[in-house]
């Protein structure tokens, strides 16, 4: 009896070791699972995989149209919030370049282009996605109200053609028959300065900063502007000598320059007056067609440069603190943007631009610039970067002053140069931009006194070539961050009454804007 209790008991334990959860959800699985787990001595049924594989197959086929529905409706889904977004933060960074109301329009447009879907595409007023991203349009951002540039250029050289010329014809036919030649001369000399002042330099200014043209546009009316300035002074101070040594020499005849000489001089791709210019036999018009071309190409590229390397890095520095690691890092990240515009200005201007003109002119004297790019000095690169304008500050800023004041006084002669040539620089950029901020002026002044002084003819050796470089790069690293900084912190932090201080304090020291 006891032996058949022990067997009792071994048989009620065993049953409800088989009523385990494992066991349990062994039997709940199909049949086909358990003779696939349950096959003996390690061997696997073939038929069986073949036929567990074809099931789950059929099972992947049923499942892949609703799986795939699904995942385009939240590909969709995620696109479209995607495109949203970036329709937001352009329309925030196009405030800069357009109206405020433009802009909240074009973000409500943005907003509401996306239709619900059981009414299918819907068509509505919107503009194309580049011009969203870029938030300004080329043609109108550089060429953008044309015909008022255009007439200012026509006033102010048709002001130079008449104006200077008659002055110079009245003075010098009246100072050669008059007796009172010094208050005829002091007479002459108020007129041309007033001219000078009103007509040159009050009306292109006013004009540029009255109808709030584009930056393009104010630096094709303020380089007009200094250039026939400096057309005008060449050809006075080229001719007045001449008028005073024949009245003193008694000779009776006045050499006075025709009508046409001083034309061709107000075209030709030079700053210093002569009556005649050494001239090529015939005109290449290929050669002409193809440097305005590389002009064309030029200034895309450049265009192509700010929107690739400037924008993105400019476009939102107001939301950061300005601080001196921000700084050094906008300077390093500058650099390449800056040099590739410094290398297109000089191939554009000084090579494609004066090379047409001169073709067309025949001017044969096509010296616009030396091989500054060997300098080991700063002086010599003062001397070969810019023939053109280096020569007017040295025959009329350099040598007139030594003129004055005598041979002694070299250093302070030069310091001149380098100050009125800074003065010009820093106003061009001032009225382009729209506000002064005296980086330029400061580089030119301090730095650039330092460098020809302490960098003088002396060095010679490729190190000091090397040293020239690295400085012209982080130069250029240098205006092209502080300048781009202060131009969007202006355009995101404007002063509703801005005093005479607002325009000269920096406004991206200040500017941080939370988005």
């Amino acid at each position: 009896m006891a032996g058949d209790d022990c067997v009792r008991k071994r048989q009620a334990g065993s049953t409800a070791a088989s009523k385990t959860p494992e066991n349990e959800e062994t039997q709940r699985r199909p049949e086909s699972e358990r003779s696939f787990q349950n096959s003996s001595n390690g061997w696997v049924d073939v038929d069986h995989v073949i036929t567990r594989k074809m099931q789950l197959i059929a099972e992947a086929e049923q499942l892949k149209p609703a799986f795939m529905k699904e995942v385009d409706s939240h590909f969709t889904e995620f696109v479209n919030s995607l495109v949203a977004k970036s329709a937001l933060l352009d329309s925030s960074s196009a405030a800069s370049l357009f109206p405020a109301s433009c802009a909240e329009k074009e973000l409500h447009k943005a907003k509401n282009s996306r239709a619900p879907p059981e009414h299918g595409k819907i068509f509505t007023a919107r503009r194309s996605l580049l011009e969203l991203v870029l938030g300004f349009d080329l043609l109108v951002f550089v060429f953008g109200k044309f015909p008022v540039v255009f007439c200012t250029w026509l006033c102010m050289f048709s002001a130079t053609v008449v104006v200077p010329y008659n002055l110079f014809v009245w003075w010098a036919q009246g100072y050669s028959s008059s007796s009172h030649r010094a208050i005829h001369s002091f007479f002459y000399g108020m007129l041309f300065t007033l001219f000078q002042i009103a007509g040159l330099g009050f009306g292109p200014t006013y004009v540029a900063v009255a109808y709030a043209l584009p930056p393009a546009s104010r630096f094709i009316v303020i380089l007009e502007q200094v250039r026939l300035v400096m057309k005008a002074h060449s050809f006075i101070r080229e001719n007045v000598p001449r008028v005073l040594s024949s009245v003193k020499d008694k000779s009776g005849t006045v050499h006075i320059p025709r009508i046409s000489q001083y034309l061709y001089f107000l075209f030709a791709p030079t700053l210093i007056y002569r009556d005649n210019y050494p001239r090529n036999p015939t005109i290449r018009w290929g050669y002409v067609a193809t440097k305005f071309a590389q002009v064309l190409g030029s200034l895309f590229y450049a265009y192509y440069i700010f929107v690739r390397l400037c924008i993105p890095l400019f476009r939102n520095s107001s939301q950061e603190t300005f601080n001196l690691r921000g700084l050094v890092l906008c300077i390093f990240n500058s650099i390449l943007p800056g040099v590739l515009i410094l290398f297109l200005v000089f191939f554009a201007f000084l090579h494609c631009w004066l090379n047409a003109f001169a073709e067309m002119l025949r001017f044969a004297d096509r010296m616009f610039y030396k091989d500054w790019w060997n300098s080991t000095s700063y002086a010599n690169y003062y001397r070969t970067w810019n023939v053109v304008v280096h020569d007017w500050l040295y025959y009329y800023a350099y040598r007139d002053f030594l003129w004055f004041f005598g041979k002694k006084f070299r250093a302070a002669a030069m310091l001149s140069v380098f100050t009125v040539s800074a003065a010009v620089h820093e106003y061009v950029l001032s009225i382009c931009f729209g506000f002064f901020y005296p980086v330029l002026f400061c580089l030119f002044s301090c730095f650039g006194v330092v460098f020809n002084f302490t960098l003088n003819d002396s060095r010679k050796g490729p190190f000091w070539n090397v040293i020239m470089w690295t400085s012209l790069f982080l130069g250029q690293g240098v205006i092209i961050c502080l300048y781009s900084q202060e131009w969007y912190a202006r355009q995101y932090c404007p002063v509703e009454n801005p005093t005479f201080l607002d325009y000269l304090k920096p406004r991206s020291w200040s500017c941080h804007v939370k988005m």
